[in-house]
This record gives C-alpha cells, structure tokens and sequence, in this order.
C-alpha cells in the first residue's frame, strides 16, 4: 500500500511517500500563511522526490494544528450552546464557569440546564423533559446559535440521556451540529463538558478545512481518501474529522514520537521533537506517547479527553539567540517559516541557533562566511544554554530512574550537540521528517472509559465487557478487525464511591482498512 503522510508545523510542511514500511522519499515544504499552498508544495515534491504519480498512491493521511491554533488565538470558533442534563443536581456550577472570559465571549456564553442525567451507577437522577428541552431548543434558534454541546451527568455509564437529548434537539434544530460528550471525553463533568463545547464552537471550522485539504488534494491529482491524525497516534477519516476536530489537538507531537518508534526500531524511550519554533517532549511506552493522566489545559480551559503527556519548550531551529547584558538566552521567540531569510546564513539580520550550529562547524547550511566573525564564547555559551534546556526538559519527562535512551527528531535535530542527560542518543535515518512517517504509519484506534459497579458484574467480565466494547469502537473508525490489538488497559477502584466501584479504560488498535 503506497501511503503518504503530512504533516502541518509552523515553521515547515513535511511529507513522506511510503511504500509499506520503507520510506521512498521526504521532504520539507515553507509552511505557508494559508497553510493549504504549503501542504500543495509538499504533496508536489515529494511526489516529484519519489517519480511517482498522484495516482498511484493509495491514502494520505495529515496531521494539522489548525484548530488547536483556532482556540489558542481565539479565532474561527462558532457562538456554541451548551446543554447540560443534570437537575436538581450541579447547578451551582453551570456550564464554562471555569473558562478565560475572553474565550467565553467569543463562542456566546449559551449555557442551558435541564432535568435528566444519572448517578455514578446508572441510577437516574431526573427523568428527561422533552417539552423543557424543545423550549431551550427555541431559545437556541432564536439567538441564531447552530452548535450544541450535551452533556449529561455520569454518561460515560450510560449515554442514554445525551443521546435522546441529542436526537430532541436535532429534530427541532434540523441545521445544527450536536456533540455529545460521551463521544469525547471521560469520567468528570465539567472537563468533559469543556471538551464537547471547545469541540462544537469547531465544527464549522472543521468542515471548512476538511474541505479545503480536499481540495489541496485534487489539485495535485488525488482522488483517493484521506485521514487526519489523531492525538493518539492513530487515524480518523475525513468525516470523521468534521465531526470531531478536538481530537486533533496534540496530533503534532504524537506524530513525532510515533515516527521516532517506528525509524528507530525502539519502543520505550524519551522523545525530544526539534522544530523551528519549539521542541516537543515525552515519553514512549510501547510505541506509543504515554498519556496525560491530569486535566489538560488547552487554551486556557481544563478538559479530560484522552491528550499525548507531552510539553513544549520555546527552543527549535529558529529562536533567536540573545547576548544580554545579565545572560545568554535562547528563545523562546523564533523566526518560524521566515528563518530563510531572517537568519545570518541566509542574509538576514537575526542572530539564531541554526547560525550558531553553522558558525560552530556541526552544520553546513546557507553562507557559513555570514557567521564568520561570530565569537568563540558567544558560540559555546549558546551551546551550552542550548544542551542546559534540553538536558532539563529530558530530566522532566522521566518516569523513572530507567535509563531509556533519547529519540532526536525533527529539523531542529542539528542543535544537538552530544548525549542529552548522560543518557544514549538515538538519531535515526529519516529523522528530520519523523512527524510525516509518524502520519503515514498511524493506525486506527477505538477506546472505552466507563465506570462499572463490582457488586453487579465481576472484575473479569469488566475487563471483558470493556475490549469488547473498545474493539467494536475501532472497527467503526476503519480497523480491520482481525489486526486489532488491545494496547492499554487500566481499571481503578473508586474507593469515594459505594457498590465496590471501579473505573476501566481500554485501548484497541489495529491497521487501517483500505478498500
């Protein structure tokens, strides 16, 4: 199967050809400021890079930061409603109370209340109140909000409420989009809650740019499917994507590191993430980015869907390298896509570490004579300020006192200069397009998260309950079914709750169904 895999960053698009597990070709694209001509760039060189015809190839699959983009830089999001089924219960907590004010106004503040919801065991809390939730639907309409957020309290026990919810209010708002919670986040209602609201305010984003990487696509002559990746490490094919782009969120990092698993063979290690602006870093367990155990903040607002434990550092390819009057610093400002003509090497006037790296000898990029006249101590300060950063960020991905080698990565990768944290280090071939091969490789996956009472089923038949359930999940999203593997299981007791309550989360894997 040929497969190509992109990957959108903010200094560079980068994009593989794969003919099953060999890399045919990679190449790296100026990202572009409407993203979409830089992805066409891309599809076109390596395309070029590998003689090959659209065509011929089988499935694309993208990874993009466009909508994580869209809620940082409070941008593109639709007026959103937010429904929650939970009274008499919760409501001295209502619906975005813990969001920044700025991004609150810009979706609306909708936030509605009604009966409905159940207890941690599925024992119902209120009865649903079908005239009540028409009325909120009339209120909806009026205001001229077309995106809805339901959220009902415990759904992932039972998703009964959010669903008869949703097919009430379809029917009396026939042009909106309704997300359910349960389809996104996990045990815990206001995260869980901010999770289908940040995912209904992009709806319309999503389709717009689903639409336009379809386009992106045909222009180069693509006329199969196409898959966006997901913050897991695996795909979601392009409807899927319009329904839920929040799931793309963190997709950047979790492609790195997948491709760090993949080209370097290992499974369990530290991976650091070079770019032109940041470097991404985190743990691999099992091929895969360990996940975030916590709430995750995106901007500004706490959610618990399932997020890569990933953090970012301002220091890549491109930051720009100060000689203060206190001290040396390294980002984290960057020229990003503009270090093609900002930096010394390339005639600009901006002093970054890329410039170091050449000055020092370690890289041969642009006009080494542009940095000649740079001092020896201004060098190795910069190198040491450099190694200082990325030993610390190491140090702060660490699980354990294990020894598990580092996974360099990315075209920032040349500021390395040795063993980071006196652990070993790995750069593999294909490194500085390990986001794109990390694209290209991903799987499908499917995932349950439900809190079961032990008192009424054993622990076994939990278990069971759960990859069954985590197994068909996957096979709705695209697996084959005989590929699927369960990669994750974690059951926690619930020692707060009556009924011998446990908390399972099973993840199911397998290889994408192409026909």
């Amino acid at each position: 199967m040929i497969r190509i895999g992109i990957d959108v960053g903010g200094t560079n698009t980068d994009a593989v050809v794969m003919d099953g597990n060999t890399v045919i070709a990679g190449v790296k694209a100026a990202t572009s400021k409407d993203v979409m001509t830089g992805v066409v760039n891309a599809l076109r060189k390596v395309l070029d890079a590998a003689g090959m015809e659209a065509s011929a190839v089988d499935v694309v699959m993208i990874g993009t930061t466009h909508f994580t983009n869209a809620v940082v830089q409070r941008r593109d999001l639709a007026p959103t409603a937010a429904v929650r089924l939970c009274l008499p219960a919760t409501a001295s907590l209502p619906p975005m109370v813990d969001w920044p004010e700025d991004l609150r106004d810009v979706i609306g503040n909708h936030s509605f209340l009604a009966h409905g919801g159940n207890e941690f065991d599925g024992r119902v809390i209120s009865p649903i109140d079908e005239a009540e939730l028409v009325a909120i639907a009339d209120q909806i309409r009026e205001r001229g909000v077309k995106s809805v957020a339901v959220t009902a309290v415990f759904s992932p026990v039972s998703t009964d409420f959010e669903r008869q919810a949703g097919e009430i209010l379809a029917k009396a708002l026939p042009e909106a989009h309704i997300t359910l919670s349960s389809d996104i986040g996990r045990i815990g209602l206001l995260e869980r809650e901010n999770a289908a609201i940040m995912n209904a305010c992009l709806r319309d984003l999503s389709r717009d740019v689903v639409a336009a990487f379809r386009g992106a696509l045909a222009d180069v002559g693509f006329t199969g499917r196409f898959y966006l990746t997901q913050n897991d490490g695996t795909l979601m094919d392009a409807e899927f994507a319009e329904r839920f782009p929040v799931l793309t969120f963190a997709s950047g990092p979790t492609n790195s590191m997948r491709g760090a698993a993949f080209l370097s063979g290992v499974q369990d290690a530290i991976v650091v993430d070079i770019g032109g602006t940041t470097s991404d870093v985190g743990s691999l367990q099992k091929g895969f980015p360990r996940q975030a155990t916590v709430a995750v903040e995106v901007g500004g607002v706490r959610t618990n869907f399932r997020m890569p434990d990933v953090f970012s550092i301002g220091l890549g390819g491109g930051s720009l390298v100060v000689d203060g009057p206190d001290a040396l610093t390294v980002g984290p400002q960057s020229v990003g896509y503009r270090i093609v003509t900002e930096a010394l090497v390339f005639g600009g006037k901006t002093l970054t570490t890329s410039d170091i790296i050449v000055a020092d000898g370690a890289a041969d990029l642009g006009d080494k004579s542009k940095v000649a006249g740079l001092s020896p101590d201004l060098i190795r300060k910069a190198r040491d300020r450099i190694a200082f950063m990325l030993e610390d960020s190491v140090e702060r991905a660490r699980i354990s006192a294990d020894p598990l080698p580092v996974i360099v990565v990315g075209g920032g990768s040349i500021i390395v200069e040795g063993p980071i944290a006196g652990l070993d280090l790995i750069m593999p071939n294909h490194f500085a397009v390990a986001n794109a091969v990390g694209a290209a490789i991903a799987q499908v996956s499917g995932e349950v998260d439900r809190v079961y009472s032990l008192a009424e089923i054993g622990r076994d038949e939990a278990l069971t309950d759960a990859k069954a359930r985590a197994t068909e999940a996957a096979v709705a999203a695209g697996a084959r079914r005989e590929t699927i593997e369960i990669v994750d299981v974690e059951d926690v007791p619930l020692a707060y709750l009556p009924g011998n309550a446990t908390r399972v989360r099973v993840k199911a894997v397998g290889e994408l169904h192409v026909g």
